[in-house]
């Protein structure tokens, strides 16, 4: 039992870490778009979105949960969480930013730490639930 809680935070503490690194990835993506380009919020965001998650993916899948479940399917189960996520963070951001005025930095942080606690649940529930710790080492 207390071998389970130390995997379950080490894995949590891991999960972190690697948003963090995908964190630097959207947020630096999000200001070199948002700050060279004449584009609005939204597209600015999304792309940078798309890079964190492939980033956070690659990384999670083999380093936080250890899974040998197939990648696709894998894959396929992240893109739904995204199929709600981010038209629901994109519309949520560009009303805040763009018609309530809200700094785009400010407003791009709070959907990360939203995309942070919920990806992890769906992840280590769903995604990797059964898979975990499945591939060799």
């Amino acid at each position: 039992m207390r071998e389970n809680r130390r995997k379950e935070f080490v894995r949590a503490v891991k999960f972190a870490l690697f948003s963090a690194s995908a964190g630097f990835i959207e947020m630096g993506g999000f200001a070199l778009l948002n700050e060279v380009t004449p584009w609005s919020y939204w597209p600015c965001y999304l792309i940078a979105l798309v890079l964190s998650v492939l980033w956070n993916f690659t990384l999670n899948r083999e380093f936080t949960f250890h899974s040998a479940a197939n990648v696709p399917i894998a894959m396929l189960k992240v893109a739904l969480y995204y199929a709600v996520f981010t038209p629901l963070s994109t519309i949520l951001g560009n009303y805040l930013a763009e018609d309530l005025g809200w700094n785009e930095y400010l407003v791009t942080a709070l959907n990360m730490i939203v995309n942070f606690v919920t990806e992890f649940l769906y992840q280590r529930f769903f995604v990797f639930g059964k898979s975990i710790d499945t591939k060799k080492k």
